[in-house]
């Protein structure tokens, strides 16, 4: 399939790269994270608040197991990861890529985790969080894209070669 679905750590800039990615190759745009916030009627926090971090996964990983999409770049939640059937199917529908950065910059964008509904255990730390998914995220990557000191244009410049190259 044709659809560009972005992963990464929250703060790696997933839906604002994916709205200029979508509207520089005239594709459509779909946040999940938003998905899931308009199907239950709450933000991602008070899902949180309200079925703890299970409960959120799950609905997480319903809702992007369901998404049909065409000609679409879709920007994840951060824990969508965790969900094997979404992420099967995510990469059934279209290129997984990878935006990745440094702990040090993820920790300097994100702030108020908690605000954000970051998934997080009790006790954990975003660096214990960051060094579990990591590798997640690389296993499912089709695509891996250095983000490390680039701008969004030359994030998005790489993400486009990358595919095209990708999709040969």
């Amino acid at each position: 399939m044709n659809n560009i679905i972005l992963i990464g750590m929250p703060g790696a800039g997933k839906s604002t790269i994916g709205v200029i990615l979508a509207k520089a190759l005239g594709y459509k745009f779909i946040d999940s994270d938003l998905l899931i916030q308009e199907q239950e009627g709450c933000l991602l926090k008070d899902i949180i608040e309200a079925r703890g971090l299970e409960g959120l996964i799950a609905i997480e990983e319903r809702v992007n197991a369901s998404i049909k999409a065409d000609h679409t770049v879709i920007a994840t939640g951060g824990s969508v990861i965790y969900g094997e059937r979404a992420m099967k199917h995510l990469k059934s529908i279209g290129t997984v890529v990878y935006i990745k950065l440094s702990y040090e910059t993820i920790a300097s964008r994100l702030g108020n985790i908690r605000q954000r509904g970051v998934v997080m255990r009790k006790g954990q730390t975003l660096e214990n969080l960051y060094n579990e998914r990591c590798p997640l995220y690389e296993s499912y990557a089709d695509i891996i894209i250095e983000a490390e000191g680039l701008g969004i244009e030359e994030v998005l410049e790489e993400i486009v070669l990358k595919i095209k190259q990708h999709r040969k």
